[in-house]
Formats: C-alpha cells, structure tokens, sequence
C-alpha cells in the first residue's frame, strides 16, 4: 500500500491504473493507425495529432471504470463479474465520448477510427485485467509478513488475510511472552531458536507487524531495532490494520492512538473547498435529476392514493451534535412507527411501500437531501447521519462513536459504500470503523473517489440504503 493524498491505496491497482491509462492513451493512436491502413493511407500518424483526442478518452474512460468499481480493494469476483464491468464500464463509455465529441468536435475521432479504438481498448484492457489477477496469485508478489504476538490483536490479522485478495500473506506469529494467551491456531506459531533477525531473513519477511495485546511484558526493543536497521520494514498493529482493511480497528484504539496519530485535521482550507464543492455539486445535480424528483413524487402520490405526505421528514444529529431536520422521498407507511418508538430500518422492513422500496434500491429516496447540502447541514461525503435517540444509546455502548460527529454528515461515505446494508448496534460498530477511517484521512482527493466508487455501490445494490 502507498498513502496517496492522505488515503492508502493498494500499490499492485495502482500499477494497474497506470498500465491501463497507457494502453487506453495508446488504443486511440493504433485505431487511427488502423483505419488509415483500411483506407489505404499512410498508418503512420503524428503522436501530436491525436494528443487531445487520446487524452479526452483517458480522462472518461479511467474515471467511469473507477466508478464501475474496477480499482477497488478486493474487487476480483470471478471472470464473468470482471467482464460485466468492464462491459458496462466501456459502454457508458460510448455514450460519454459521443457526447465529449458534440461539445468538442475539433478533438472528434472518425467513425471508423472511433470504432477500432473501442475495439482495441476494449480487448487490451480485458487480456491486462486477467494477467494482472493470474500474477497477482503468483506468490512473488505478496508481502512477506512476521506478526509478534498471538493474541487477539494477531487473531484480527488473521481474519483479515483471509478476506484479502491481494497484498500480504502471513508467514507467522511469535508468542513474544507466556502470559499472551494464544487465540490463532499453534500451526501458525513460529519458534524463534536464534535471533529474530536469523528467522526474519529464513522467512526472507518484508514486514514486520507488531501485533501484541500488551506491549509492556516483554517488548524485544533491541531485536527489532536490529531488524529494522537490516532494512525490514516495522509496523504497529494499529497503523498495518488501518492501511490493509481501510478502517481503523476499533477494539485496540485506545485515546494516545487519538492524539497522536497523523491525521483528524481540520484546516480551513479543507473546510471551504469542502462547501464550496458542496453547494457547486448539488446545485448541478439538482438540475439534471429534478425529472427523477418529480416522478419519483408522482409515484408516492398515486400509490397512496393522495393521502399522506410526499417527503419524509426525520430529525437526524448533524456535526457537533447538532440536531437538523433531514428530508427524503417517504419510502415507508404513514403509519411505520405509530407507536412513537425508533426503530431500526431492516434490510427487508415490511413497513416499506412498494414504491419506497425502488426508490431505496435506486436512491432515489435521498435525492431532497440535496436540499440539507445546500443549507449546510450535510455535505456530499461524511459519516451516515443517525437519529438523536440511536447516537445517545451507540454513544453509552461504543468508544469513540462520537469521533464521527466531527464533520458534517454526508449522503454518502466510506463507511456506506465498504460495509454492507445493516441496523444493529455491531453493524453501527463496523461502519463507526470505517467512519473513523475517513474522518482520519479526508482529504478532497478522497471525497472524490467516494462519490465515483457510490455509483459503483447503487448498480451493483451494495452498502448501505
């Protein structure tokens, strides 16, 4: 993983972005090369000559696979979900360049040109996708990881190897003192006979995990440091699990992990380049989806018979606690909670109307929080916002779950798009994890891969509704 803009991105996706962007830019130079052989002209164009055109084609073709959720973590699925995306990916595609070449035609492509490009595009990305994922098996090409410890702490590495695709593969784990009761299975243990330099360079180790539950009984200091200064890289438990999984490991925090870890900025530069990309964005969007809106209030209507109300209104916390009045299109019976009682929304409430029920598929449901991000009481990107009576319970039971109310709520977030639809309280730890992650790590950079990847999320119906 390499830190990019204050986010961990995988360094092998990274290669891979950057080897596709070459082949995509390249794509437009052999198609035309190509389709002046067809017509018998000299297929030796200038590089010059298809700059603009190539790079216009770069630009749209990366950022809707991005959004197709083809550079995610763990994204390989199978051959025929890779081949789904990059179809899709390459369709919407012919549509966004026949537009970019209407408002632009001194940068258009012929039809012929234009044809052999996607062509060419088209098969060159499927053949570099399929051999970076067959190398990416090819043991050579993992981190080779030692964990001290073999506690719970190391239990959670184990967990997460599992779930991991690419990246790290864990050679072992060393009972460092006896008192650390053992939670992985003793196959996995390593005995270090020598010096834990001799096992790292047996284990040829790149990385070394320090994953104790206690680091004060018996912490190795110098034989680390000896490692360290042999050029192995040493990583504490906290940080290895942040930059592996993209959440933050809420049962090991502990408040100096708070203060003095690198990051939860909130500079005011941020701050304004934030809003100001806000109000730009939803005003943008409010103009090209108030159709959808407005046949979205037409459904709700006739389906109800023109009783009850159209808009959903729902008192929500906001930053610094502060309690707003969220709208959304109503997707529940008028009578959903008649009693008075807050409940959590189920993946399969039957309180939700048939025509609620496509609009949450959709999120269509959400569209008039445009309007709470105009006001200022949301933002595009940021933590789900909770209702009052969830936040003051979660807060008695979960550490740090006020951490999350530090920025303003969003319509999206990371914690939406990685963590599958759930309402309980160990569902609101695990996204609480991953809210705390970006709240860590914002940066604009990051709001902008949120909001390409919650495309992603609403066609494929994943994460949070």
């Amino acid at each position: 993983m390499i830190r990019l803009f204050k986010h961990y991105i995988s360094r092998a996706l990274l290669t891979l972005l950057m080897a596709e962007t070459l082949h995509l830019f390249l794509s437009v130079y052999v198609g035309r090369s190509l389709n002046m052989l067809r017509i018998g002209q000299n297929p030796e164009p200038w590089l010059d000559e298809v700059v603009p055109s190539a790079v216009a084609y770069v630009l749209v073709m990366t950022t809707i696979m991005i959004a197709m959720g083809l550079y995610e973590r763990n994204l390989w699925n199978g051959r025929g979900d890779m081949l789904l995306r990059v179809g899709i990916s390459f369709l919407f595609g012919l549509f966004a360049m026949t537009l970019v070449y209407y408002l632009f035609p001194e940068i258009a492509l012929g039809r012929g040109e234009f044809s052999l490009t996607f062509g060419v595009a088209f098969v060159g990305v499927l053949l570099l996708r399929f051999g970076f994922f067959k190398a990416s098996d090819h043991a050579l090409l993992e981190r080779r990881v030692l964990v001290l410890g073999v506690g719970q702490n190391a239990a959670r590495l184990e967990e997460l190897q599992k779930r991991s695709s690419v990246g790290f593969a864990i050679q072992g784990y060393i009972q460092v003192h006896e008192d650390e009761k053992p939670a992985i299975p003793p196959a996995r243990m390593r005995q270090v006979t020598g010096t834990l330099l001799d096992l790292a360079d047996e284990l040829r180790i790149d990385e070394i995990v320090v994953a104790m539950d206690d680091r004060r009984k018996g912490f190795p200091i110098d034989e680390v440091l000896t490692c360290k200064i042999e050029g192995i890289s040493i990583s504490n438990f906290l940080n290895f699990f942040e930059r592996e999984s993209g959440k933050i490991q809420l049962d090991a925090l502990r408040p100096s992990n708070m203060i003095f870890a690198d990051g939860f900025q909130k500079a005011l530069l941020n701050r304004t380049s934030k809003r100001l990309f806000d109000l730009v964005a939803s005003l943008l969007l409010l103009a090209m989806t108030w159709p959808f809106m407005l046949l979205a209030a037409l459904a709700i209507w006739i389906e109800s018979a023109g009783r009850g109300p159209i808009l959903y209104r729902q008192t929500r916390g906001g930053r610094n606690d502060q309690p707003f009045e969220l709208i959304k299109f109503r997707s529940m019976r008028v009578d959903a909670e008649r009693d008075g009682v807050a409940r959590w929304a189920q993946a399969k409430d039957n309180r939700i109307t048939r025509v609620g029920g496509i609009l949450r598929e959709t999120r269509i449901d959400e569209l008039p929080q445009l309007f709470n991000v105009l006001w200022g009481h949301m933002s595009f990107v940021g933590p789900r916002p909770e209702r009052p009576q969830f936040v003051a319970d979660l807060r008695k039971k979960i550490p740090f779950y006020s951490m999350r109310h530090i920025v303003n709520p969003g319509i999206t977030g990371w914690a939406q798009i990685c963590y599958p639809y759930g309402a309980s309280e160990q569902d609101a730890r695990e996204k609480l994890e991953y809210d705390l992650y970006y709240v860590k790590n914002y940066s604009f950079f990051f709001d902008i891969i949120i909001l390409l990847q919650t495309v992603h999320t609403i066609l494929w119906g994943k994460g949070a509704h």
